[in-house]
């Protein structure tokens, strides 16, 4: 089976052309004051995100289902790229030299979507449907759904952008086709740092491990 990269290329050559994209603020990626908040404490720092409740709700809601479970504690990063993208959430990546890294999903089930109350559900190797409904574009420090690039394969997995990834965009012209959830408020550089470690094909020759994600401020 394909690994789901977060981007259709398996190097970062094919994406890299995007960053010269310069400084055009792209429709969306708009803060939300009433949107949760994740804090991500990794080995390497912590990094606080807002999670897009408020227009992606069925992404949102999953990812913040995973992380109140504890699904994505102890997990590593399997792939990491400078000026592209670190990429997370694989639940064989518990084991930092899995030759599965990258190719695992939650367990089928259902979860709360908690902006409508309706109940959603993970199948098919823990995927949930496909959410491009809002333009947010894959922009630096914008948390995207990671996928096989066939639709609806969208699980666990997901990356964060070093980089302006416009060509990732759901409304791009490309193949790749990633929503976008959240973005980074606070511990941007971890996430540059983290990018730029030592690897052997994009994996991370020192361990970084995700110890827990917490959420705060869902809806009441």
């Amino acid at each position: 089976g394909t690994l789901p990269f977060g981007c259709s290329c398996s190097s970062a050559m094919g994406c890299s052309s995007s960053s010269a994209a310069g400084g055009s603020k792209p429709e969306g990626n708009v803060s939300n004051p009433e949107n949760p908040t994740a804090t991500f404490e990794t080995s390497m720092g912590t990094f606080k995100a807002e999670i897009y409740l408020d227009r992606v709700p069925r992404t949102a809601s999953n990812f913040i289902d995973l992380a109140q479970s504890g699904f994505y504690n102890g997990v590593h990063f399997h792939r990491v790229i400078p000026g592209f993208m670190n990429q997370f959430g694989c639940p064989h990546a518990r084991d930092p030299k899995s030759r599965e890294a990258g190719t695992g999903g939650p367990p089928d089930g259902e979860f709360v979507n908690l902006k409508t109350g309706a109940t959603e559900k993970r199948s098919h190797g823990g995927n949930i449907n496909d959410e491009n409904v809002s333009r947010d574009s894959n922009v630096q420090g914008t948390l995207s759904m990671a996928n096989t690039g066939a639709p609806n394969s969208g699980g666990s997995q997901f990356f964060i952008n070093v980089a302006n990834n416009q060509n990732l965009d759901w409304f791009s012209p490309g193949e790749s086709k990633h929503p976008v959830f959240g973005k980074i408020t606070q511990g941007y550089d971890v996430c540059v740092a983290i990018s730029k470690v030592p690897t052997r094909q994009d994996l991370p020759l020192t361990p970084i491990e995700m110890k827990k994600i917490t959420i705060e401020g869902l809806p009441k």
